[in-house]
């Protein structure tokens, strides 16, 4: 499950990165409506993921909700890097 939550942290962290960079760039429509539905199931299989740990603190599953960065969060509050 770590496994699981350090690749949908990176691909939240990195989607929401590009959407951001996309946004106050060029703002193709394209790439976002490619980059948003991506970055939403990262965030969402991030959060189960944390949830779904066994013996996760109650504040990795709180900081889970932080869009963009919950993961990595969540990840050093477990005590993981």
């Amino acid at each position: 499950m770590l496994r699981l939550l350090k690749i949908t942290a990176a691909v939240e962290a990195i989607t929401v990165v590009l959407l951001f960079a996309n946004l106050f760039t060029v703002h193709w429509a394209p790439v976002a409506s490619a980059l948003g539905p991506t970055h939403g199931t990262a965030y969402l299989v991030t959060i189960v993921t944390v949830f779904s740990l066994q013996g996760a603190p109650a504040k990795a599953k709180w900081l889970s909700f932080v869009p963009g960065v919950g993961g990595y969060l969540a990840l050093r509050a477990a005590g993981e890097r």
